[in-house]
C-alpha cells in the first residue's frame, strides 16, 4: 500500500487560495505613457491574444492547482509499504576479549611462515572469524591489567575489525586481568537471552591483576547464562637463538609456561563452554571452525515490511509540467512579439510608400 510519511503537510494545500484571499491586489494604473502610431494594429494582436488566453485560462489553472498538488504531495512524503517478510535466521550474541598484555609480545607463532607474536596471530585469525559472523552481533573487549570494552555489541564487523587491528600490545597494561574480562563481558550481556550469550576469551597466562578472580566470575556468568569458551594461546616449545644463532647456544624454552590452563579448563566447566588449546595459527582456526558448530541458536523470527519512497515521481512530473508550461509561455509571447513587430512594420510602410 502507499502512504504518507508527513500526512498533515496536506493541509496547505488550500494556502495559495487563502492568501489570495487575505492579500491585496496589485496597483493597475490605466495612464497611458507611450503613444504608438499603430495602437490598432497592436490592439487588435493584443485582443486576439487576450481571447486565446480565456480560451486556455482554465487549463492554465488547472495545470497550476495540479503542479501545487504534485508538490504538496512530494513534501508529505508518499511511500511504498511491501507485504510482510518474514526472517528466521541463527544468531548470537558474542563478546570477544583478547588478552593484550605484554606476554602477548612473544614470538612463539608463525604466520605464512614468518614468526610473528602471538597478537599478531590472533587479530589475522579472529579477523577471518569476524567477517563470517554475519548473522551475529560481536562486541570486543581488550584487557591488560584492566580490561576496557572497545566495541559494544554490534553488527557492524568493519568498525570492529578496524578498532581490533588498531589495538597494540600493552594498551590496557602490562599484567593479565582475566576476571576483571568476564565480569566486564557479564555486565554487557546479562540482559540478552540465556540461550544466546557467549564469551569467547583468549589469553596467554594467568590471572594477576584485577578485582575478582576467574573463578569467582565464572560463576557469577553461570548465574547468568553466560556461556565461556576460554582459548590458551601460546606453542609449546620456543628455540630462542643464541650468541651463534640456533645452530649453537641455542636454547629450547617452554613460552607458555605462564599459562594457567587449569583455571581457564575450570572456567569453561562452570558456565557450560569448552577449553581450547590454541598452539599455532592453524589450530586457531580449528577451533573458531568448532564454535560455529557448537553455538548455533535460533534467533526470534523478525518480519519486515519493506519501504520504498516514491516523492521522486510527483516531484519530477510537477517540474517536468512546469518546465512545459514555461516554454510554451516563452514560445507564445515570442510569436505575439513577432506578429506586433511585422504588424507595425507593415503600417509604418503603407504610411511612407515603402515596401515592407
Amino acid at each position: 500500500m502507499i502512504i504518507l510519511k508527513w500526512m498533515p503537510l496536506l493541509l496547505i494545500l488550500p494556502l495559495p487560495w487563502i492568501l489570495r484571499a487575505l492579500l491585496p491586489r496589485a496597483a493597475q494604473s490605466d495612464s497611458g505613457l507611450l503613444r504608438v502610431p499603430f495602437f490598432n494594429n497592436v490592439n487588435e494582436v493584443v485582443n486576439h491574444k487576450e481571447r486565446n488566453q480565456n480560451n486556455n485560462r482554465r487549463s492554465y489553472r488547472f495545470l497550476l492547482v495540479f503542479i501545487w498538488f504534485l508538490l504538496v504531495v512530494s513534501a508529505a512524503g508518499p511511500q511504498y509499504i511491501g507485504d510482510p517478510i518474514h526472517i528466521t535466521s541463527k544468531a548470537r550474541d558474542l563478546m570477544l576479549a583478547v588478552d593484550v598484555s605484554e606476554s602477548m609480545r612473544v614470538t612463539d607463532m608463525q604466520l605464512k611462515g614468518d614468526p610473528v607474536d602471538r597478537l599478531v596471530v590472533v587479530k589475522s585469525v579472529l579477523a577471518d572469524f569476524i567477517r563470517q559472523r554475519t548473522s551475529d552481533r560481536l562486541g570486543l573487549i581488550l584487557f591488560g591489567s584492566r580490561a576496557y570494552l572497545q566495541t559494544p555489541l554490534t553488527f557492524d564487523r568493519k568498525t570492529l575489525l578496524q578498532l581490533l587491528n588498531e589495538s597494540s600490545i600493552g594498551i590496557a597494561g602490562k599484567s593479565t586481568a582475566i576476571g576483571d574480562a568476564i565480569g566486564l563481558a557479564l555486565k554487557r550481556l546479562q540482559d540478552r537471552p540465556n540461550d544466546s550469550k557467549v564469551l569467547i576469551l583468549l589469553t596467554d597466562g594467568q590471572n594477576r591483576a584485577g578485582e575478582i578472580d576467574p573463578i569467582t566470575a565464572a560463576n557469577l556468568a553461570a548465574q547468568k547464562g553466560l556461556k565461556i569458551y576460554t582459548v590458551g594461546v601460546g606453542a609449546d616449545e620456543y628455540i630462542a637463538p643464541g650468541i651463534f644463532g640456533t645452530r649453537f647456544g641455542a636454547r629450547r624454552l617452554n613460552p607458555a609456561a605462564d599459562l594457567d590452563e587449569d583455571a581457564l579448563k575450570q572456567v569453561a566447566s562452570i558456565t557450560g563452554g569448552r577449553y581450547f588449546r590454541a598452539k599455532s595459527a592453524e589450530s586457531l582456526k580449528n577451533i573458531y571452525a568448532l564454535l560455529d558448530e557448537l553455538e548455533p541458536v535460533d534467533a526470534t523470527p523478525e518480519t519486515f515490511r519493506p519501504v520504498k519512497a516514491l516523492f521522486h515521481y510527483p516531484l519530477a512530473l510537477a517540474l517536468l509540467l512546469t518546465i512545459a508550461i514555461s516554454l510554451f509561455t516563452i514560445t507564445r509571447n515570442y510569436g505575439a512579439h513577432l506578429k506586433v513587430r511585422r504588424s507595425g512594420q507593415e503600417n509604418l510602410a503603407r504610411s511612407t510608400g515603402a515596401k515592407p
